[in-house]
């Protein structure tokens, strides 16, 4: 196994990669994690090792971007556990229920491919994260119409597109439901 990557961490809060011999940023981490390079953080001042330090703030930004991946209850119970008898067990007992997660995962989509085939299975994968965008932009759109009073101005592709529709109110006050 080949040494890891070296990212030197200056006074100035800068992150330096030493293979792309550039300041890179913390979504540039989180890529290096993504992609699975070996690294370690380097503080250049004391020499220590603070590899851990920036994944924590990398996940620290992760969850206040989208969605978060951990409960408020969650993060509390992990606070709990540090200083406590089974600190030990907590953290290797996450980190085999995610390494055993990611195995699960992988063997899904193995075997899915080998159902359905390679070509078919990426076109529904893609399609999915198309209908999953086109979901969140039409809940941003309620949301922000929800916010504006109810008025969205009528600027919306999504509200353009079923102007012409004929809406069901249900029977007219005056009318009673059988």
């Amino acid at each position: 196994m080949s040494e890891p990557r070296v990212i030197k961490k200056y006074p100035n809060r800068r992150l330096y990669d030493t293979v792309e011999s550039r300041y890179i940023t913390l979504a540039d981490i989180r890529r290096l994690v993504i992609d699975k390079v070996e690294f370690v953080v380097i503080d250049k001042k004391t020499q220590d090792d603070i590899t851990r330090s920036i994944l924590l703030q990398v996940i620290s930004e992760q969850e206040h971007q989208g969605e978060p991946l951990m409960s408020q209850d969650f993060l509390a119970q992990v606070i709990r556990s540090y200083g406590s008898a089974m600190q030990g067990f907590v953290g290797s007992y996450l980190e085999q229920s995610l390494k055993l997660l990611a195995s699960q995962q992988q063997q899904i989509r193995d075997q899915m491919r080998g159902v359905m085939g390679s070509e078919t299975f990426d076109s529904i994968a893609t399609l999915t994260q198309k209908n999953l965008e086109r979901w969140r932009a039409i809940q941003e759109d309620i949301f922000r119409a929800m916010s504006a009073g109810g008025t969205t101005g009528g600027n919306n592709a999504h509200t353009n597109s079923r102007a012409s529709e004929p809406e069901d109110e249900g029977p007219e006050p005056h009318e009673k439901r059988v």
